[in-house]
């Protein structure tokens, strides 16, 4: 009976969190869809030729536009690479196309509040300049024909057929008339459906994981683990295992954010949830993907300098807005509500489960069941989505 109570207690917190959040990932998938229908994939191949400053934030603005699915994003930075883009922009726009996405910020602000999402948008190009001068200094150009041999062998990853969808709008036109026509509500349900169908296991798993710790975990065992009585060395401490417990959590993405919030309420300092939030992209079936991808050695040089540029990310955060008192000064993220009640929430949650089905009905009415089938893919041809024949 004690083990029921306890697996029905980690459910509640689970779905306590699901409902608080649940409006706020709609939105930003809805939002990411529009910006990612005016995006062509081919404008985003030609733009990334060099390791300049300019390629580079042209780079990073196109991660930005682009999937918050991580598995996608290391796949289309191998397409990318593939078709001519230079090894460190791609690089560059799969940790944009992660870590400072739209829905990713919106979530963040819900659970952990508006300090992580300011957080997450300047550690973010720090973490890219980092990364830019770590490649310039030790990225030697045998590695990357090395790794260029493995990528051309085709050898699949994941969401390799979601990587290759093209789902923007063909049509010409003013960004409104392109939007607001069939064939633009198309591709946005395309795309919105798409994505939701890359990040939902991580999404689930991520929350089921979440549920669970701030259920069961006591409060004595993460201030032992954080140094919590040790304010100098928790700040110290914690940008050093953040990446580790996300590499080891096996969730990426948005998924990582209500585990994210579980650390914070049991005491990790605030540069540790950054470089938490930012390992997803190091976390071990994407490390195995690198592999496959692009080697052993590019593999091990990516997470060498990774990981190093994620703890120096989470320790640029804490002295910056320690610095301007911005760090919080409670921990009071949303876990442990599981109520639900007639507020905003409800209310948001109500009009945006509207927009989801509308654009759910919309994908299936214009053919995207197959679309669905074609997601695992094949790492060569590009797919083109429904939407440019509506």
């Amino acid at each position: 009976m004690r083990f029921v109570h306890a697996i029905g207690h980690a459910f509640s917190v689970a779905g306590g969190m699901t409902w608080q959040i649940l409006w706020s990932l709609i939105l930003g998938f809805a939002l990411s869809a529009i910006v990612q229908a005016l995006v062509r994939k081919g404008t985003v191949e030609r733009l990334l030729g060099s390791d300049s400053p300019k390629t580079l934030g042209v780079a990073t603005g196109f991660g930005i536009a682009s999937s918050s699915c991580s598995y996608a994003a290391v796949a289309l930075a191998r397409a990318l690479f593939r078709t001519g883009a230079n090894f460190t922009a791609a690089m560059v726009f799969e940790i944009a196309s992660t870590n400072l996405v739209i829905e990713l910020g919106i979530i963040m602000a819900l659970l952990l509040g508006w300090q992580f999402t300011a957080a997450e948008f300047v550690g973010g190009p720090i973490m890219i300049v980092i990364i830019a001068v770590l490649f310039r200094l030790f990225l030697r150009q045998q590695l990357i024909a090395a790794a260029k041999h493995q990528a051309d062998r085709g050898l699949a990853g994941s969401m390799e057929g979601h990587a290759a969808m093209d789902m923007s709008v063909k049509a010409r036109g003013s960004l409104w008339s392109r939007l607001s026509s069939a064939e633009g509500f198309t591709s946005v349900a395309e795309i919105f459906v798409m994505e939701w169908a890359a990040v939902l296991r991580d999404i689930v798993v991520g929350l089921l994981i979440a549920g669970a710790l701030g259920a069961w975990v006591p409060d004595s065992f993460w201030r032992h683990l954080f140094f919590t009585d040790h304010p100098l060395l928790s700040r110290i401490w914690g940008p050093l295992l953040g990446p580790v417990i996300s590499m080891f959590s096996f969730v990426c993405s948005i998924g990582n954010v209500p585990l994210a919030a579980v650390l914070w309420n049991g005491g990790i300092s605030f540069g540790g949830v950054v470089s938490f939030i930012f390992a997803d992209l190091i976390i071990v079936p994407i490390l195995i993907i690198y592999r496959k991808y692009y080697g052993t050695k590019m593999m091990l040089f990516i997470l060498a300098t990774f990981y190093a540029t994620m703890v120096a990310a989470g320790y640029a955060v804490e002295l910056l807005f320690g610095a301007a008192g911005l760090i919080p000064s409670t921990r009071d993220a949303k876990v442990l509500n599981a109520t639900v009640s007639w507020d905003y929430t409800t209310y948001l949650n109500i009009v945006f489960i509207a927009v989801a089905v509308a654009l759910v009905w919309r994908f299936f009415r214009s053919g995207g069941a197959m679309m669905l089938k074609m997601m695992g893919g094949n790492p060569e041809p590009a797919i083109t989505g429904s939407g440019a024949e509506a």
